[in-house]
This record gives C-alpha cells, structure tokens and sequence, in this order.
C-alpha cells in the first residue's frame, strides 16, 4: 500500500506541527507541484508562489497562524499559502468567477488577517496588529510581514520601519530578495551567521556587551563597532539597524533546515522589531519558469510538461500596444517626449519606448508617488513627460498629482492603462475611480477613448497640451478593430462628436463601452426607436454645446461610463442643472459601475453584474420612456 502523499496530510497548518525535517522538506515538494499544476488550469502569479514554497512551510511550521499574524505583501506569493490554509480543494478556481481571490483576502479565511493585491503595505498594517495586540494584552502573539524587494522601493515600507523601530514593537519583518541582488551570494559562513545571531547565545552575549559598553561609557563606539563588522559579514544590514531592526541574513530561503531554527529563535526571542532577510528564486523549482525573463510571474493556462502558455487567437491590436506605438512616432519627431513607468514597463507598453528611446525613458519602481512627482520636475524643466500608471495604482500618488502637477499646472500626461473592469485581478485592480478624482482638479483635462484610434488621437492631443496637466484613459485588452490612422490628428480640447443622428434619444457615451452602445441602438430598432449616438471624448472640459443640443432636443438622455458614481455622468448633471436644461422635463439617467467592490470573474460577466452591457444600455432607455414590461424583456 503506497504511503499517503505528505500534501494530503495537511489540511491546516496545525497539520505541520511536530514534523521532522524531511516532512517538511517532501510536503514542500508536493506543495511546489501542486501550484505548478493548478495555475497551469487558471492562469495566474506563478513565480512569486514557486518562490515562497519553502517559507510558506516554515512559517506555518514555526508559527501557531491564525493566532499568530501573517501579512503578505501584494499577494502575489499567497497560493502556497492558501493551500495550506483549507483552500487546497479550491485552489483550481483561484481568479475564476465565485472562485478564491488571487490575492489574500479578509473575507476568504481568518488565515487572510490583512488584504493585498498593492503593494508596500504588510509592514505597515503589520506594526498596527503589534500596537493592538499589546493594547489588548495579547504580547504571546507573533506578527510576521513578509515582503518582497521590490516592494521595498516604495516610501512606505520605509516610512513604517522607522516608525516600528521607534515604537521598539515586537514584530517579524521577512524581506524576501529574489530580484534585485541586494545581498552578497549566500553560502555557508552566511547561513552560519544568521543562525548565529539569531540564536539565545548570541543575544545573550550582546547584551553583555552592550552592559559592559555602558558601564565604560563607549556605548556609541561599541554599536558602531559591531555594526561595522556585521555589516562586512553580512552586508546589507546596516540600514535597517538604523531604522530600529535588528538584522539578521542573508540566508537561503529554500533551505528549510535554515530556515526553521532561524525563524524558531526569533519567534522565542521577543525582542522588538526583527528583520529577517531571505534569498529565493522566483519560479524556483519550474524549469521554464527558471529560464523565463520574467519568472513566470503572470501566466496563462499553460502545460505543464512543456510549459508553452495558452496562446490567445490573433486579433486586433491591445490598447497598450496602440498608446506604446503612438507615442513612439510622436517621439520620433520631437525629442522633448519622454516617458515614466512606476515597475510596470512591460504592462503599460514603456518598454517598447525604452527600447526606442533608451535615455527619455525611466522605470522608477513601485514608488507611484515619485513618480508623479518625478515626472512633474521633468515637466518644468521644459520636457513632455507621459506618465504611463495603471488607474488603480496612480491612487497611490494622488497627493502629488494634486499638489505638485495640477497646482503649478504643470503639463504631465497621464496615461491610465486598465481603466474600467480588469476581469480576474479583480476588485483590488480595477479602475474605478480615475474619472472622479481627476475630474476634480481645476484645469485637469480628462479623455476616454472610445476605441483605439480615437486613443492614438489622444496621445497626440496630449501631446500638444503645454499649459495644463492632461489624463486620458483606455481599458485593458484589444480594442475594436478600427482602423488606426499612420499620423492621427490632436483631438479639438473639450468637443466631443456625433456618432449617430437619430431622434427622441440621445445616448452619450464616454470611454470604450460605445461598441456596446452601438449594439444597443441595433436592439432598440427593433422597438421602433433610433436613438442619437455621441461620443463626449472629454469628461473635463465638457463639451457644453453639446450636451445643452442632445438635452434641448431629446426627450431621454442617457450617460454611459466605465467609472464609479461621481465621474462623468455626475460632471454631465451638474451642468444641466446649473444651465436649466433640468427644468425642462429632460429624463436624465447615468450608467455607472456599481456603488460596490466587484468581485473578479470575466470581464462580460464583471460588466453583466455592473448592468453595462447593451441589453442593459436598451433596458436603460425602455424604462426611461415608461415602457418597463419591454425594458424587462430586453433583459431577459
């Protein structure tokens, strides 16, 4: 009878507890495999995973989670994790509809303590669940964050060390290197200096030394001293001693029998905030993964034998792909364009400027907030900077579009990749809020493509704006199939355009939901009804002139965005009821993203449950004429 596989033995991580060495190191097989092979199903962050197997292992092994607080940072390591925390018969619907949460998530599992999908954030929410553990008397319990060097390139991560070093909280930070080589090469004298000091006896001996130091009066010169020589053994070290840490790497984070005595000591210790440097290998243990550029860390459904990723049909060009190629041609001809990305070139298409363009283009990190500011320094010393950052990320750097961009109206160009609904990332990257908090700046210029030529037209309005910030915004994915002029034509500022001339009707549309729209107007001819088409192009400014002809002449007048509430149907109705086009009796209606945090699932499914698609645009109007049983058929 063949042994019971070790992976089938743990439901929880209780399940790991008492297990020797070798356990532990065949479930961290098992485990690695099992990962390989559910996102070779779903498509997912594969490399980050492959990378965490064994500290996933270790500190389920070491630490009594979820009474002992685990925070990882983004999420994007998290499915070894949920594996080992009841989800394993789950695992398979991991960024499907109804499925778990590629990401963690607080209403997934109490093994989830703090949601991520941005990152930088684990140790700062992590000195929070330390200051309220020892509020509430609870100091028997561990607060681990683990974050990964990229994530230390942003403010944040820094901004809370300092903060936990002065609080002088006992909690464990894990960094997690396994790009940026940020530590000499890990071999024998430095996994026996971790374990060393990380051990009783050498904290017993430090304390000594440090009595004795005061005693004499040399405390200062003792601490130099032995920074000084911990830093030559170690490296690296010496930065986050400043900020209040004591440090202990680097070491290897796929040794186990590393691993589990180091993070054993530091869990006994107790002895204020610890951070504990670990080497991996993204993708470690996947040979293709390995071998990629990029680790695998995003992947589509793939085999696992050959490791060739599904390949999607050739269609029309993405969106990102049409912003990349449009900026370059402009660049081509004026050498003051120039490009910013915040750790996304490959998403937002600056990769391709950069090969182009080797000295206009900058990848800063994940630093949003730098960024934005970043670009507005290059913008006053008279270049043309397109800040090319995802609607969900530019959030992050809000405070400095406000104060340093739009205050001085400075002329940076806010490319927003991902704009609208993003399908399996799901509510953590979706780019909801773009229009609205843009909208509200005095002299921020805000555009929507509706398809991709009308995009590149907007790269090159931008482009001609010098006096003033500018934003436009496009969705994730192809666009549709529209031919794209060689050398489009800047955009007239504040006009939008007339699609479709009809009567009774006006649909006005912003952003790239107008190839539903138009499939709405199909529908509702067969109602007996032929509604105008108008495309607004700009949410800010309005094209007023517009807007007071389709109210002035429709009876209905319907607004359609890929944004929250307060966007652009909300800038449409303040208009009209300042202007008095209300008084009239006009039947106004907005469509919108929902008043929710949508869950990930396919986009079609993501934008059904937002009720923005056409039958929804055709229901829309029907109930707005009073003709409710056909708008309940439409939906039908």
């Amino acid at each position: 009878m063949p042994d019971t596989p070790h992976l089938d033995q743990i439901q929880f991580p209780r399940d790991l507890k008492n297990r020797d060495s070798r356990f532990l190191r065949a479930a961290a097989d098992e485990l690695r495999a099992e990962v390989i092979d559910a996102v070779s199903v779903t498509g997912g962050h594969l490399g980050a995973g492959l990378g965490v197997v064994e500290l996933s292992v270790a500190i389920h092994h070491v630490f009594d989670t979820p009474d002992d607080i685990l925070i990882w940072d983004v999420g994007h390591q998290c499915y070894p994790h949920k594996i080992l925390t009841g989800r394993r018969d789950r695992i398979r619907t991991i960024r499907q509809g109804g499925g778990l949460s590629g990401f963690t998530k607080r209403k997934e599992s109490e093994y989830d303590p703090f949601g991520a999908a941005h990152a930088s954030t684990s140790i700062s929410a992590g000195l929070g669940f330390a200051v309220g553990r020892d509020l509430k008397g609870e100091g028997h319990r561990k607060v681990i964050a683990v974050i990964g060097d990229g994530s230390m390139s942003a403010g944040m991560a820094y901004e809370a060390m300092n903060n936990a070093g002065a609080l002088d909280k006992n909690m464990i930070v894990i960094l997690n290197d396994n790009d940026m080589s940020i530590a000499p090469p890990v071999g024998a004298m430095s996994h026996y200096f971790a374990r060393q000091v990380s051990s009783k006896s050498y904290r017993d001996l430090r304390k000594l030394g440090k009595g004795v130091a005061k005693a004499l009066g040399v405390e200062n010169s003792a601490r130099r001293a032995e920074e000084y020589l911990r830093g030559m053994a170690v490296g690296g070290g010496t930065l986050f001693e400043e900020l209040g840490f004591r440090y202990i790497g680097p070491m290897d984070g796929h040794d186990l029998e590393q691993l589990v005595p180091v993070l054993r000591n530091v869990r006994d210790a107790g002895e204020g905030p610890v951070l504990i440097h670990v080497c991996t290998q993204k993708g470690k243990g996947y040979a293709p993964a390995e071998a990629a550029s990029d680790k695998y860390h995003g992947v589509s459904k793939f085999n696992v034998v050959t490791g060739e990723q599904q390949k999607k049909p050739a269609g029309t060009p993405s969106y990102t792909s049409v912003f990349a190629k449009a900026l370059i041609g402009l660049a081509e001809k004026d050498d003051k364009i120039c490009a910013v990305s915040a750790a996304m070139p490959g998403g937002t298409g600056v990769d391709k400027f950069m090969t182009r363009f080797p000295d206009r283009a900058w990848d800063v990190g994940i630093a949003e907030q730098h960024a934005v500011t970043f670009a507005a320094g290059l913008a006053a010393e008279g270049l043309k900077p397109f800040a090319a950052i995802y609607s969900t990320f530019l959030q992050r750097g809000y405070d400095q579009v406000v104060h340093d961009v739009a205050i001085q109206s400075l002329p940076v160009r806010f490319a927003i990749d991902r704009a609208g609904l993003v399908g399996s990332d799901g509510q953590t990257h979706a780019g909801a809020f773009d229009v609205g908090y843009l909208g509200a700046l005095p002299g921020m210029v805000v555009m929507a493509a509706a398809d991709e030529a009308e995009l590149a037209r907007m790269v090159a309005t931008a482009a001609g704006i010098d006096d003033r910030p500018s934003a436009f915004r496009y969705p994730r994915g192809e666009g549709m199939g529209v031919e794209i002029p060689e050398n489009p034509e800047p955009l007239e500022i504040g006009k939008g355009r007339i699609i479709q001339e009809g009567s009774g009707v006006a649909i006005l549309n912003f952003g790239a939901r107008l190839s539903e729209v138009l499939k709405s107007a199909e529908e509702l001819a067969g109602y007996g009804l032929n509604p105008t088409i108008a495309d607004a192009r700009f949410a800010k400014p309005l094209d007023e002139d517009m807007i007071t002809r389709l109210a002035r002449e429709h009876e209905v007048l319907i607004t359609i965005e890929e944004g929250a509430r307060g966007g652009f149907g909300a800038f449409v109705l303040h208009f009209l009821a300042d202007s008095g086009a209300l008084d009239a009796g006009l039947k106004i209606r907005t469509m919108t993203l929902p008043d929710i945090f949508q869950d990930q699932d396919s986009p079609y499914a993501m934008y059904e449950e937002a009720c923005l698609n056409a039958k929804h645009v055709t229901a829309k109007v029907l109930e707005a004429l009073g003709r409710e049983a056909e708008a309940a058929r439409a939906l039908a």
